[in-house]
């Protein structure tokens, strides 16, 4: 009996998965997410389309799942400062400073605009277990006393990526170790420390 009578089918593991990934990132670095096809990739790869499918059910997965790649597990860096668990976090191979990664994201960006099955993809494969990671650095810090206990968290955690996105895609610098050592000692581990501002009533007295 064949593994399609059965309700199964092969997998793709190990290495040969590992092909098909880097061949979706370099089809999706050279064409953009709108003009990648499986049929492209599985060129790219030497794979049959069919294989493609047996394991991942379409575009959207088998992009998120290169990008995954890439990037690496999402694990929560322990260097014993916020500084360095960020810095750990967001630089290096699949970072803020990784050019292959840069231009992914930008092909990202324009897909989510798009794609609204992609950007649901997207947000729950990858940018979930991100923020979920960024979250956990912070608390932690927090406990040592590195964040004010008042500080927003939800607003803090995405600043960092936020900034120095801004600073590659508008203004168009480079993302370098340096940048992003400048952005979290100006801007976020200020921020941090000394938490919100003292609200300021908007009421206007009798003149």
């Amino acid at each position: 009996m064949t593994p399609t009578e059965t309700g199964t089918r092969p997998r793709v593991e190990g290495e040969r998965e590992l092909e098909i990934l880097e061949a979706t990132l370099e089809v999706l670095d050279e064409v953009g997410y709108d003009l990648l096809t499986m049929d492209a990739v599985a060129t790219r790869a030497k794979a049959s389309k069919a294989t493609l499918y047996r394991r991942w059910k379409g575009k959207p997965e088998l992009v998120v799942a290169a990008i995954m790649a890439h990037k690496g597990e999402a694990v929560v860096p322990d260097t014993g400062s916020l500084r360095g668990d960020l810095l750990a976090a967001y630089c290096g191979s699949g970072g803020l400073n990784d050019p292959l990664a840069q231009s992914v994201l930008s092909a990202v960006v324009t897909a989510m605009g798009r794609d609204p099955e992609f950007a649901e993809v997207y947000r729950r494969d990858f940018i979930g277990p991100k923020i979920a990671v960024s979250r956990a650095i912070y608390e932690r810090a927090r406990e040592r006393g590195e964040v004010h206990p008042d500080t927003d968290l939800s607003v803090l955690a995405p600043s960092l990526a936020g900034i120095v996105l801004h600073r590659a895609f508008l203004l168009g610098d480079a993302v370098t170790p340096d940048l992003l050592e400048r952005v979290l000692d100006e801007v976020i581990l200020p921020a941090a420390l000394h938490g919100p501002a003292p609200s300021r009533s908007t009421t206007v007295g009798p003149l």
